[in-house]
């Protein structure tokens, strides 16, 4: 009776089995058949929920210096983890550099999950048509990755900084350069750095006390023109690190460009309501002109004999230049959005093969994406072929085109997003228009950029945290 009574009472200090944990066995099949998928994955998201944050995981890691796939493997680490890490060589913490390299030449896509601001990167080496899941109809993630386009797949993370300690507004890479790239942060400092192996930080600017908000390269990658919401613009000799031209303005700079033929001449939009265009070599306004609204981003074409400009009010504004006295009128002005939301993308290319001529892509603070034809005959006349609605942001995100690849493909854009994805997507679809998203990121995605050799993109968000990419080699 004793023992008995030893065993009930053994039997009532034992915890009750979950009922959650029931539950996630008991799931039935969905409708796809994927056994595996709702009950293991519910199963695996409810236990994790119950341990440490997976955040916390992520920023201990994050000062180790290495790839997200090893980070996968941290976070499913063995229990005798601590003692077989002991024998592996140390890094060093804090330090922006190389990341380790995939296993192989495997194509990647990341995939949505539920474990805190972190991500699961899923690796897989030929499956390109993947199922993804996501919350919200009405997010960047509502249009489902049905096929991933190959030419868009990423073998991993080639390198990240972050030494910067507030958000990247913007990142460009130099003119005709494949890994002279530069970033501008919300704290008014500028870094210049390659991304070459070993990666390194070349320069960090300082001068600005304000935030960043648009630079542009010299067409011979000496010297940096930046713009600021401290009504500067700053003229910056790369080599030296020295600011050697401080130019003031009476509102904020928004937007810059050096002129694609005359690099003594470069163009900047402003909260006044202006584009001035300034001398280099003096630094004086030569001319201006005026705008309903203030100039949010700015592009030229090719020839130089245009400029496409975006204000605070969604209107783009095509504008005649003269290359060789600077001199400026307004041609064309073009509202195909009805909101009035600011642009905070425009980027002019010389070919498309939806047009099969010139177009320019717009992206506003709204979420819209429109897509032009550029007539040059008719001084830039702009008409849309097609749009893209995004959901709406807080932060000015930005879009840029992605590499052509080849006759038969549609038209590709790359952007950022508020839930630290960046996007894919195809313009010339109807429906599904997202074909990859990469995940890394802690925080909002707010710059992308593409190198010259179009084997690398650079993406920045909102920590300071600047990712570059490697894509995948194409057959």
């Amino acid at each position: 009776m004793e023992e008995k009574g030893e065993e009930s009472e053994a039997e009532r200090e034992k915890p009750a089995m979950d009922p959650e944990f029931w539950s996630c066995l008991l799931q039935p099949q969905i409708a796809h058949n994927d056994p595996d998928y709702v009950g293991i994955r519910r199963l695996l998201l409810h236990r994790k929920a119950q341990s440490s944050p997976a955040i916390d995981h992520r920023k201990e890691w994050r000062c180790n210096g290495r790839g997200y796939v090893a980070y996968r493997n941290f976070i499913r680490r063995p229990g005798n983890w601590e003692s077989s890490a002991n024998q592996s060589q140390p890094s060093t913490p804090g330090h922006s550099g190389r990341w380790a390299s995939s296993p192989g030449p495997q194509s990647i896509l990341f995939e949505a999950d539920s474990w805190g601001s972190s991500r699961d990167l899923r690796v897989s080496s030929q499956a390109f048509s993947r199922r993804a899941s996501f919350n919200s109809s009405i997010s960047d993630a509502d249009r489902q990755v049905r096929f991933v386009e190959p030419a868009y797949s990423f073998v991993g993370m080639h390198c990240i900084f972050d030494n910067c300690k507030a958000s990247v507004t913007i990142l460009k890479f130099g003119h005709m350069s494949s890994d002279l790239l530069a970033y501008g942060a919300s704290d008014g400092s500028l870094t210049i750095c390659h991304v070459s192996d070993p990666p390194s930080i070349l320069q960090q600017l300082r001068g600005h006390s304000k935030a960043i908000t648009d630079f542009d390269f010299s067409s011979n990658n000496q010297y940096i023109a930046s713009s600021s919401m401290d009504k500067t613009v700053r003229v910056w000799e790369i080599s030296k690190g020295h600011c050697i031209r401080v130019i003031y303005g009476v509102s904020s700079q928004l937007s810059i460009r050096f002129h694609p033929v005359n690099n003594n001449l470069f163009s900047v939009g402003n909260a006044n309501k202006e584009i001035n265009v300034i001398n280099f070599s003096t630094g004086r306004v030569i001319n201006k002109l005026l705008f309903e609204n203030e100039i949010t981003a700015m592009d030229n074409d090719h020839t130089g004999q245009l400029i496409f400009a975006g204000d605070g009010q969604g209107c783009i504004y095509t504008v005649s230049t003269n290359s060789h006295t600077g001199s400026i009128s307004r041609s064309h002005r073009n509202r195909s959005s009805r909101s009035k939301s600011p642009i905070t993308t425009v980027q002019y290319r010389t070919f498309s093969l939806v047009a099969r001529g010139p177009v320019l892509l717009t992206c506003s603070q709204d979420g819209n994406i429109y897509f032009f034809s550029v007539a040059l005959e008719v001084q830039g006349y702009l008409t849309l072929l097609c749009s893209l609605k995004l959901a709406p942001r807080v932060q000015s995100i930005r879009a840029s085109f992605c590499p052509l690849l080849s006759l038969e493909k549609g038209e590709f854009i790359v952007s950022g997003s508020e839930d630290s994805n960046v996007y894919f997507y195809d313009l010339t679809r109807p429906k599904h228009t997202c074909v990859n998203k990469l995940q890394g990121h802690g925080s909002s995605v707010i710059g992308v950029a593409w190198n010259h050799g179009e084997n690398l993109l650079a993406s920045s968000d909102s920590d300071g945290t600047v990712i570059v990419w490697k894509r995948a080699k194409t057959t």
